[in-house]
């Protein structure tokens, strides 16, 4: 029998501070939980969604007062979407691979994980100094950065970044802060500075301001899109951006994915703040993505042992989680 063994909150320093329009963190919190049947013990990690008022103690007693079964296709009707979920959903999947005796990518039907371009996120900061970081970056071998905007100065930014970093790709991240802009006319700019997708520019909720904008550059819902009920009202949007911690688990994103594909969305898997025990599952969702950004864990001061490693700017698959001992992952 499933049995719940722990969830506690853990808290991880950020290499320097992480910084976007909403402010800056010096550190995150992450929920660990752990599940067992007496033999086998399956880990999963979340990041609470800080932007809807989610702290990791919340979610934490949400796991411990959780009184449904343990079985992650009933969480999805048991359980509200979010990081609490996303924690035991992850934890319930680890514990069937090492009692199956199989990786989670088998027991999920997906093809073996390989190396992943994530893209290295430059927060927003002073021009200058992002033209540093992304000079920083590229040097590192991230041939795709994303950028944190804010709404203002946002063009004076991506070109001190591209000045830094001639040859990489670039994404930008809004965070909701284009409300009071020129929508079409800021993306066009930015397009000609080699900008490929321009994420959440409008706040959640108002994704109707994205209705009659003619953009060169795609847009992609970030806050708008949670989980697979989201995707009839991003109507101005075309692509999605799948974290873990929105969806609540590795269930729900890979019917996020199927979905989002299956209305001709591109896809982006992206993440919050985290060690690599939180990044391992949305790597599996990321395999094949059209853009990855999996840097959480490469932001913060440390990491786990066995954590996923980079390697010419490729995320290279770890051992953390979902994977049996005897068997290659890669």
């Amino acid at each position: 029998m499933v049995k719940l063994l722990s969830a506690t909150v853990e808290r991880w320093p950020v290499a320097g501070s992480f910084i976007i329009s909403r402010g800056a963190k010096t550190h995150v919190d992450v929920i660990v939980c752990e599940v067992g049947d007496g033999a086998h013990v399956g880990r999963g990690e979340a990041t609470a969604i800080y932007y809807e008022g989610e702290t990791a103690e919340d979610c934490a007693l949400a796991i411990r007062s959780y009184d449904g079964p343990l079985d992650r296709r009933a969480l999805l009707g048991k359980m509200d979407r979010g990081a609490a979920r996303n924690a035991l959903d992850c934890a319930l999947w680890d514990l069937e691979a090492k009692m199956a005796g199989r990786p989670v990518w088998q027991l999920a039907g997906l093809d073996r994980p390989g190396p992943l371009p994530t893209a290295f996120t430059i927060s927003l900061n002073d021009p200058a100094q992002m033209q540093a970081d992304a000079r920083a970056a590229s040097a590192r071998g991230f041939g795709l950065l994303k950028c944190k905007l804010t709404g203002e100065g946002d063009q004076e930014r991506i070109r001190a970044v591209r000045a830094g970093a001639p040859s990489v790709r670039l994404i930008v991240d809004a965070n909701e802060s284009w409300a009071n802009m020129d929508i079409g006319a800021e993306a066009e700019a930015l397009g000609r500075l080699g900008v490929e997708l321009v994420e959440q520019p409008v706040p959640h909720g108002r994704e109707d301001m994205l209705e009659g904008v003619r953009s060169p550059v795609p847009f992609c819902a970030d806050e708008s899109c949670h989980t697979s009920d989201d995707l009839d009202r991003l109507t101005g949007f075309s692509a999605v951006n799948i974290k873990l911690d929105k969806a609540g688990g590795l269930t729900e994103a890979l019917r996020l994915r199927a979905a989002a594909r299956a209305r001709g969305l591109k896809v982006m898997v992206g993440c919050m703040l985290g060690t690599s025990l939180g990044i391992a599952p949305a790597a599996l969702v990321a395999q094949g993505a059209d853009w990855i950004d999996l840097d959480g864990a490469l932001l913060l001061a440390k990491d786990r042992d066995g954590a996923l490693m980079m390697h010419d700017g490729l995320l290279e698959p770890g051992t953390l989680w979902g994977e049996v001992d005897g068997v290659e992952s890669a």
